[in-house]
């Protein structure tokens, strides 16, 4: 994707640690890094970039050196309520800190490196709205529309859920179903076997990409994993969202999905309990309106839409050898609300 966008980029010898087994990566993985530390020396002493934006972990590892060498300031972004322990040793190598969850700054700060509230980078919840965005699907506006996906990983629950509990879900509530390449056959397959009156209730799809943010727009209630940019992009749109945490990771995802839960924007499954009967309870929130509408403002007081700009004004102050903004004015830039002079 990056190569196809035109934006030039080089690839590092390091590869990210998914190897559980013992193994020739086990050795190989150290030769990796260890070689890509030069590598990333000369790339970045070419380039000469002004800053380096970063989330951390062992694949930046070796930029991170390099950059710690040529003396380049460096940005890092955390979007976990725990961070993992490459996250936390890669941070000692930023100037500035920028995190998705007050508590996070405990655990990263360090000595003099300022840490900022920003919350998650997410795509422009202002394109379009409601009624635009379900025209363009073809969803009436007075239809019930549930969003159910379940990230890049183990969506095979979610899939499993989604075929078991079909017929009973459309007869009440559209779904639009993100269901991974693996997913989709069959999840065309269930929709054929649908009566005829009830198919175009039920929309699989591979991936949505660039049109997750019109489904959003249009979703009434969204079933998915506890991801940064999941839970970020629910709250901008003020969507109650019944959480899955992905399961595995040092379960940073489950600690992500309770700052939802505890502000009462979100109902919590555990993945080994997520089945038909889940999802079915989950499309039911739609049934109390008073439930919906007090999940919906609380996801909205947690949005951050202003993100993006936060994290940006950051990088540039790094990049221009300037001091940072204070940490008040960029919370509220991450608002949404113009903070005045920083």
């Amino acid at each position: 994707m990056v190569a196809d966008s035109g934006i030039p980029f080089r690839r590092m010898l390091v590869r990210s640690l998914r190897s559980v087994d013992l193994d020739l990566h086990v050795i190989a993985d150290p030769i990796r890094l260890g070689l890509s530390v030069p590598q990333a020396f000369v790339s970045l002493l070419r380039w000469r970039p002004a800053a380096i934006f970063t989330t951390g972990g062992y694949v930046a590892l070796p930029a991170l050196l390099a950059s710690a060498l040529l003396r380049i300031p460096v940005v890092m972004w955390d979007g976990n309520v725990v961070p993992g322990r490459s996250v936390r040793v890669t941070a000692r190598f930023a100037d500035c800190l920028a995190v998705a969850f007050e508590s996070t700054c405990r655990v990263l700060a360090r000595r003099n490196k300022p840490c900022f509230l920003t919350g998650t980078p997410i795509r422009n919840p202002e394109m379009g709205g409601r009624r635009a965005a379900r025209a363009e699907l073809g969803i009436p506006d007075e239809d019930r529309l549930l969003l159910i996906f379940g990230g890049s990983q183990a969506v095979r629950r979610f899939n499993s859920a989604v075929a078991e509990a079909l017929r009973r879900l459309v007869e009440t509530t559209r779904v639009i179903h993100v269901t991974g390449d693996a997913g989709f056959d069959a999840a065309v397959a269930d929709r054929e076997a649908l009566p005829e009156e009830l198919r175009d209730r039920y929309r699989p799809e591979r991936f949505l990409t660039d049109g997750m943010t019109t489904a959003l727009a249009a979703a009434d209630i969204v079933v998915g994993r506890a991801g940064s940019s999941t839970l970020a992009e629910v709250a901008a749109f003020g969507l109650p969202i019944v959480v899955v945490p992905y399961p595995h990771a040092a379960g940073h995802q489950k600690s992500n999905a309770e700052e939802m839960v505890r502000a009462g924007a979100a109902r919590l499954v555990e993945d080994d309990a997520f089945d038909a009967d889940a999802l079915l309870a989950a499309a039911a929130i739609l049934d109390d309106p008073s439930e919906r509408a007090a999940m919906s403002a609380a996801a909205r007081t947690l949005a951050r839409p202003g993100a993006a700009e936060s994290v940006a004004m950051l990088v540039m102050a790094a990049a221009e050898r300037r001091p940072f903004p204070a940490a008040a004015y960029i919370e509220t830039v991450s608002r949404g609300r113009d903070g005045g002079v920083a």
